[in-house]
């Protein structure tokens, strides 16, 4: 790891694409921090942030204005803390 402040998800043995910036599955733990506040339900946020991430390595543009050396996983983190993207929570026994 390049720095202390980069949480690496990558599964053992794994081989991420590695997008301009870091590797795929690293994110910042201040940015991680600072989206549990925006989303604290933390399977949520990961769901929220895997989807968008999938969605920048397809080729949609980012919704916020990053540093060259910001990788995928970040540009998403960035995204929700700047509440450029969130979750609409549906209350299920509402539709029954």
């Amino acid at each position: 790891m390049d720095a202390p402040n980069i949480i690496d998800f990558s599964p053992p043995g794994a081989k991420p694409s590695v997008p301009v910036g870091g590797k795929a599955s690293d994110m910042r733990s201040d940015l991680v921090e600072q989206a549990s506040k925006v989303i604290p339900d933390i399977p949520v946020l990961i769901n929220l942030v895997s989807r968008r991430v999938r969605q920048l390595n397809t080729g949609r543009a980012p919704l916020v204005r990053a540093g060259h050396r910001a990788g995928v996983a970040d540009i998403a983190l960035l995204e929700i803390i700047e509440g450029k993207i969130s979750v609409e929570l549906v209350d299920e026994s509402a539709e029954a």
